[in-house]
């Protein structure tokens, strides 16, 4: 179908999102243009209101609107969890069982990718570990996350941190007989006692 110049434009705009394919960027479009010009500047200022007062905490690496996050001025910072990306630190949030901060690594090493350790805040981590006793490794449990897991435990282990990564295995309400080969050996090795 072919657009008016604007709107083609805005729907293209709305496809550049994750997980916006064409149909939904035109039903964002077509509700942009059905607000009133109060509510269209009000969407579009907070677009820009974010884009410029959020950036990187300069302590972990996840998002804030000041200096240091509200994370880092106030937890316990014997125990870092360090994640992948600053999306990880909400979902961790979200259960509301942890109290320690967080070191976002803006990635995982990928040599394929050409991304290596000096392209990812693996040095960051290392500045911070004086007076910690824990470093919970919780990037994903790809191949990635994995390599760039056991890369920063070998480095950090010979300074006596105790270094844990999360349990991984058969997750919640799945069956057995359809777990891989790796996750039913994973969860048989991470298992837990009664």
């Amino acid at each position: 179908m072919s657009y008016y110049q604007p709107l083609a434009r805005l729907v293209a705009q709305f496809s550049k999102l994750p997980g916006v394919g064409a149909k939904t960027a035109q039903r964002y479009a077509y509700k942009i243009i059905n607000m009133t010009p109060e509510e269209v500047e009000d969407f579009a200022n907070a677009l820009v209101d974010t884009k410029n007062s959020i950036h990187y905490c300069s302590v972990c690496g996840n998002y804030t609107d000041g200096d240091v996050c509200d994370i880092c001025a106030t937890r316990d910072k014997s125990v870092i969890c360090v994640v992948k990306e600053p999306k990880d630190v909400i979902a961790f949030e979200k259960i509301k069982d942890y109290n320690g901060v967080y070191h976002v690594l803006q990635g995982t090493l990928n040599p394929m990718q050409g991304i290596g350790v000096d392209d990812i805040r693996i040095k960051e981590l290392m500045g911070r570990l004086v007076g910690v006793k824990e470093v919970i490794m919780a990037t994903n449990p790809d191949i990635d996350g994995e390599a760039t897991a056991t890369y920063i435990a070998r480095l950090i282990k010979p300074m006596g941190i105790k270094v844990t990564r999360l349990a991984s295995g058969i997750s919640m309400g799945s069956d057995i007989e359809y777990a891989d080969e790796v996750s039913l050996s994973r969860a048989l090795a991470d298992r837990k006692e009664y």
